[in-house]
């Protein structure tokens, strides 16, 4: 499974497009559509880096979903619909698959995919560093309201 053109949408809109690096909420040199380091090499983003094209980021993006897909194929034991691959694959791009492997949330999703209390996991990660953001509290919203579409 791979993640669709919602999720796609959904991870573009609230990540955004950065040509150059740029300091993320918490002080982590970013680039692109969110990224913290680079593909293949796993180099971390530098404030000195060069800036990246259109092209290039979308390429990356690409190759970075791979893992995220992989972190949710992997953890997800039950069958899944395309909105809901896409809204977990989406919290797992912002937050890793660490973070989602320890969560309430998946463990609701294991025991059953359309379990209702499922939203309101979502919106309990909602900080960074330590800090309730309301960029964050937005992305948990919507990437609740892709899993839970038709």
């Amino acid at each position: 499974m791979r993640v669709g053109e919602k999720g796609l949408s959904l991870i573009k809109k609230f990540e955004g497009w950065y040509s150059k690096p740029y300091l993320d909420p918490i002080g982590i040199p970013t680039i692109g559509y969110g990224f913290t380091y680079y593909l293949p090499s796993r180099k971390k983003v530098t404030m000195q880096d060069k800036a990246l094209t259109l092209q290039e980021g979308e390429l990356m993006l690409k190759e970075v979903l791979k893992g995220y897909e992989g972190d949710v194929l992997r953890l997800v034991k039950k069958p899944l619909t395309q909105n809901q691959f896409d809204a977990l694959v989406s919290f797992t791009y912002n937050l890793g698959g660490y973070n989602l492997s320890k969560s309430t949330l998946l463990k609701k999703v294991n025991i059953n995919p359309n379990d209702p209390a499922i939203a309101g996991e979502f919106v309990k990660w909602n900080r960074a560093g330590g800090a309730v953001l309301k960029g964050l509290t937005r992305r948990r919203e919507a990437e609740r309201d892709l899993y839970f579409s038709k």
